[in-house]
């Protein structure tokens, strides 16, 4: 899922992509670049943004959205909001990724279950100006354990809305009312027959240039490895997001993922009784 940010505050790529026209170039050449879905986002959910009014989510994401439809893309709207759910799925969008699961706006199900669109769940707690606050997993299972019974409501609430299983695709929320620490263990909890996929539903990632990866290569100083030159870590946990089986990974550098997922489909494939010489 190649990440296209039509917003001027995202914390990668905030302003490169914020008119219609540099957001569509740049869908374009992550679909061309080997993307399966284009996740269009109108609002930055970085910690400590301010939503956008509900007019300029519109106009930021419908027409980029209309365009790369147009083109064959297979596209996601990441959105909160229904009324801008409604709007990109009339637009040619065909999946809505919703970070707030329903919880920002109860009515995005009803919209998604008409529309009969896939629907991302993501976990959530809060609004990108207060979510840190609320980064505590103290109950059983500790976030792992959080996450996966928040997930279990979200998903309810979503058949009960009339979105079929069939429909619904899972994401652990890295980085969203999460302290790094909490995202290492939910990474290390997407395991096959880990408590992750076991709530039976694809999952999907995104890790891409987050903060805990720029703590984890931090200068000697502490300061964190900007944001720009954390796509090498990001190409690693990709494959260790591979060899545990999530559904898809949201991604800012499709070509090296692409790059790298290549790679590990080779090895997969490798003969097994295949030399072991140098």
């Amino acid at each position: 899922m190649g990440v296209v940010n039509v917003t001027p505050d995202s914390f990668s790529d905030g302003g490169r992509h914020a008119d219609t026209d540099a957001a569509l170039a740049h869908g374009l050449r992550l679909l061309d670049e080997g993307a399966d879905i284009l996740d269009i986002g109108g609002e930055s959910t970085r910690p400590g943004a301010t939503r956008p009014l509900v007019s300029e989510e519109l106009e930021r994401v419908v027409p980029v959205i209309a365009g790369l439809a147009a083109a064959g893309a297979v596209v996601s709207v990441d959105t909160m909001r229904s009324e801008v759910a409604a709007a990109a799925l009339e637009a040619g969008a065909t999946v809505v990724n919703d970070v707030s699961g329903g919880l920002a706006d109860p009515e995005i199900l009803a919209v998604v279950a008409a529309a009969d669109a896939t629907y991302v769940a993501m976990h959530w707690r809060a609004h990108a100006d207060r979510m840190d606050r609320l980064a505590v997993y103290d109950g059983p299972g500790g976030v792992v354990g959080g996450v996966c019974r928040e997930l279990a409501e979200r998903v309810e609430v979503a058949r009960a809305a009339g979105i079929s299983d069939q429909r619904i695709v899972l994401d652990p929320g890295l980085g969203f009312a999460k302290r790094a620490e909490h995202n290492w263990d939910l990474v290390a909890a997407l395991v096959p027959g880990g408590a992750l996929h076991g709530l039976g539903f694809p999952l999907l990632v995104g890790a891409s240039r987050k903060s805990f990866l720029g703590a984890l290569l931090a200068d000697e100083d502490g300061t964190p490895r900007p944001v720009g030159e954390r796509e090498v870590a990001g190409h690693a946990l990709t494959l260790v997001l591979a060899e545990r089986a999530v559904w898809g990974v949201r991604v800012h550098d499709v070509i090296g993922t692409r790059d790298v997922l290549r790679l590990w489909h080779k090895t997969r494939s490798a003969p097994s009784g295949a030399s072991s010489e140098a």
